[in-house]
This record gives structure tokens, sequence and C-alpha cells, in this order.
């Protein structure tokens, strides 16, 4: 198995200040393959992906690329009284995602990486490639959201409690330096009621790159209503439904997982 590179913070402007986001580089000394870019869960960072995003790399002779989103990981976390509004993953799509390109040097025109994103991290690899088609060469979105579920809810709530309550909280002290701050940003915007009308359905008629939507058909964070309305508003997209399965297809099937994306961008 390839070593990533050691983690590392890189400075990004956005939204007229900086932020550091933390990164990790995947087998960098395939300077010529295809890059992938992973986008991490609601409550994710560099950390929480352990060892699968090597896994797939590796399996597919890729490069990768791991980050923290701001509020998260050991990037600059989220001001205590910053509250993120419903656009929140859309800030983070058509923002800071091309500008920490940006700051990376990577050339989207001349040679576009692959999304891989995880739960509200599929729906900004959604929100990403619908806006940036020609920069993009293809996603993969795993239990991704397109609209809000009242069993999303139900289950945020649930982690609200077990952060308040249970060990929740200690447990993503392991992977945030600011485990309120990744916490709170995402619980608090998916339980504003302002968020119920979030809905990525704008977004799907303009995604055009090839696309494969995964969910777990016991996901407790949504039902397969989710990629399968992807695939109504984007009809190129394949759609993989795992039985026995959770919210976490990576961590519950990965070897599943991994055959399935190298038969969608590797066929033959």
């Amino acid at each position: 198995m390839s070593a990533g590179a050691a983690p590392h913070c890189c400075a990004v402007a956005w939204r007229e200040r900086t932020v550091q986001i933390e990164y990790q580089w995947i087998a960098p000394e395939r300077s010529g393959a295809p890059l992938m870019v992973f986008l991490h869960e609601g409550l994710g960072s560099v950390s929480m992906w352990r060892n699968f995003p090597t896994r797939l790399c590796d399996a597919l002779g890729w490069r990768g690329l791991v980050y923290s989103r701001p509020g998260y990981g050991r990037s600059t976390p989220r001001a205590t009284d910053e509250h993120w509004a419903p656009d929140f993953m859309h800030q983070q799509a058509l923002e800071v995602l091309p500008a920490l390109f940006d700051a990376l040097g990577i050339d989207c025109l001349r040679n576009p990486p692959w999304l891989f994103g995880h739960s509200d991290g599929g729906s900004i690899a959604l929100i990403h490639a619908a806006h940036f088609p020609d920069r993009v060469a293809g996603s993969i979105v795993v239990a991704p959201h397109i609209f809000v579920e009242d069993i999303s809810v139900r289950s945020i709530e649930a982690a609200r409690q077990a952060f308040e309550q249970g060990d929740l909280r200690a447990r993503l002290a392991r992977h945030h330096d600011d485990p309120d701050s990744a916490f709170g940003g995402w619980n608090g915007a998916w339980l504003s009621p302002e968020f119920r009308s979030w809905s990525l359905a704008a977004e799907l008629p303009r995604l055009i790159g090839p696309l494969l939507a995964v969910q777990g058909e016991d996901d407790e964070y949504g039902t397969l209503a989710q990629i399968r309305g992807i695939a109504e508003g984007a009809p190129q997209t394949r759609l993989l439904e795992l039985a026995h399965c959770g919210h976490s297809p990576h961590r519950d099937q990965p070897e599943a997982l991994i055959a399935a994306v190298q038969r969608f961008v590797q066929p033959g």
C-alpha cells in the first residue's frame, strides 16, 4: 500500500479572510496519474477517512487529495458566533474548493480531477460539478443529499443528543482540534427551520459528466430517493444500491465500493 504524505495546511483566501485548510496528498509520486479529490461528510476530516482514500487510489493507480473543510479537523475552526446558513454547502463547492485548487496549484482546466464525496461532501461534489463541468472529470457521490428528509432530521437530532449527553464529543475530539466547531456548524444548519426547504433540484440538470451515485439500503440519514432523484435529474447517472449497508459504504462495504468505482472509472 502506498504511503500518503503527511498532512499539511495551506492558506486560502475566503470571504475577506484567510483560513488554514488541512490537506494530505496520496501517492504524489504518481505525478502523471489522474487525481481523485475526497470530500468528507458533515462531521468528517482528513483523519476520519482512515485508510480508504489510500486503498482506493492504490486500486486505481491514481493520486489522491484529502482535505478538511474550514471548521473541521486541523483547519481553521468555526468562530463561536458563526452560524452556517442554508447555503453552506454551496459556499464550500463554489468558493472554498476552487480557492483550495488555486492555492495548491491544481490546474482543473488542463487536468480535471475526479471528485469522491461522502454525505454532505457528496452534495458539495454535485454542486461543484454542476457549476464547473469543464473542471471535473467525473464524480462519485456516496450517500449524498439532494433534499431534506424526515429520517435525516431525526438522525441529526439524535446526533445532537449523543454530542451533548453521550460520548460523541469525545470521539470527535480525536479528529478535530475544535469538536464544537465541527459539530455545531453542521448540526445547527441542518436543524434550522430554514434548511427544511433546501434542495439541489435546480443543480441536477446541469450535471453532464460521468456520475456514480452510491447508497446503502440501511442508510440512517436518507432513503434511496436521494440517489434515485439524482438519476431522474441527471439521466447519465449510474446507481449502486448496497444491501446490508448504512450511511458509510466506505466503512461498511469498502471492497464492494472500491470494485464498483474501478468498474466505473476504468471500464473494460
